[in-house]
């Protein structure tokens, strides 16, 4: 692999996460889908990536390291394809919308473990949840009508992409606000 690009100086907290991010054509593909719900809280395209693995609230120090982490991170350039939508949530209420990435990928998911153990080896307690790969399109709010959210779904269902070549991903920063998080490249790898 070759060595990080630093993009910006790390601050005291950060909230991190690394993803990939997406093509401009990919992301414009996917703005046009962004409406037609009432109730939705679209995301803005720089917004628009494929989470590999959430690492939370860290201080600098293990922020440093987490990324001397990743740049151990071995791969190689692939593919994924962007493949329907669906919605996260529980039986009475959906909050979120997403665009799926067709799976199984299994350069992806190396990938997405590699990155979590990197935060491992760095010292981060990372959640123990399953992979499902994504986009997130939209917040919900609670009172989304639900026949509005199944009726956006079925029109929107056969989103399917080219293949995106995947042969970088990105160490972010988030940061919340009023209008949802805001994120920040803080270290780019090459694969």
């Amino acid at each position: 692999m070759e060595g990080a690009v630093p993009a910006a100086t790390f601050g005291r907290m950060l909230r991190l996460f690394t993803a990939l991010t997406l093509p401009p054509d990919v992301e414009e593909t996917l703005k046009r889908r962004q409406s037609g719900l009432p109730g939705a809280r679209w995301r803005p395209l720089d917004a628009l990536h494929v989470t590999l693995a959430f690492y939370g609230e860290t201080d600098e120090r293990r922020a440093d390291d987490l990324a001397s982490e990743l740049a151990r991170v071995a791969g190689g350039p692939f593919e994924i394809v962007l493949k329907g939508v669906g919605a996260f949530g529980d039986d009475h209420r959906s909050h979120t919308l997403w665009a799926g990435v067709e799976t199984p990928n299994e350069r992806l998911a190396v990938l997405a473990g590699r990155c979590k153990k990197a935060g491992e080896r760095a010292g981060l307690r990372l959640e123990a949840r399953d992979y499902r790969p994504h986009v997130t399109l939209a917040y919900l709010k609670p009172q989304t009508n639900p026949d509005r959210i199944g009726a956006w779904m079925a029109g929107h269902n056969l989103l399917h992409s080219p293949p995106i070549r995947i042969d970088r991903f990105g160490l972010y920063s988030s940061v919340l606000t009023g209008d949802g998080s805001q994120y920040a490249l803080e270290r780019e790898y090459l694969l």
